[in-house]
């Protein structure tokens, strides 16, 4: 039962044509090698919307950093749901016999980039390729595998699935830092995963990081 449109466009097809393509944003590599980030950077942190940010596509938005390096920076929005779509359809038009699979899986807007490539944030006990490896407790995985595990109650402790993603190019980001457009906060995993979505931005901003 889908409950949610997105552009016109069923949830289910967004998914397939998302799950097809497989590279990864920014030149990211799908390696199982876990390399921890630089201390400057912020890999692994939530990046909060000010009250008064600018930029309409990010008004009381958290992101997830996936990655954040001298490339550049790549993140999730974590509190922005589409909707929801049953395992069963999302399965089926991936091209993989959807018998026996029940439930349903939330789908959020993952960012303004990119908006034919489907993510999932997970914990990192599915260690199945292939993986952007973010931290000790992170990694992002872009498989139709990992939703099949989802389905059948052997993926992840822990979860999202987001289409579209924020990105910004060298340097781009930190320009943002110097207009005071964000906060930094620590990745609290209720925060992540849990499905209140409206508090999620007063919670993110709650707890930011009183230095920046």
């Amino acid at each position: 039962m889908q409950r949610s449109l997105f552009g016109g466009v069923r949830l289910a097809f967004i998914a397939l044509v998302f799950f097809a393509s497989l590279s990864a944003p920014f030149g990211i590599g799908h390696t199982e090698q876990r390399t921890k980030p630089s201390p400057q950077y912020l890999t692994g942190k939530l990046l909060v919307a000010r009250p008064k940010m600018p930029d309409p596509r990010f008004r009381n938005t958290v992101i997830f950093l996936a990655k954040h390096d001298d490339d550049g920076a790549f993140g999730l929005i974590v509190n922005r749901p589409l909707g929801e779509i049953d395992y069963a359809n999302l399965i089926e038009n991936l091209g993989i016999d959807p018998e026996g699979l029940e439930g349903d899986v939330a789908v959020l807007y993952g960012g303004p980039v990119d908006p034919k490539r489907g993510f999932v944030l997970h914990s990192n006990d599915y260690p199945h390729a292939p993986l952007i490896p973010v931290n000790d407790l992170y990694s992002v995985t872009m498989s139709a595998d990992i939703l099949l595990a989802m389905a059948n109650g052997l993926g992840p402790k822990q979860s999202l699935l987001a289409i579209g993603y924020a990105g910004w190019s060298k340097g781009q980001l930190e320009q943002e830092f110097e207009r005071k457009d964000w906060v930094i906060a620590p990745s609290d995993v209720s925060i992540l995963f849990d499905a209140k979505f409206a508090t999620k931005w007063k919670r993110a901003y709650d707890s930011r990081f009183i230095d920046l």
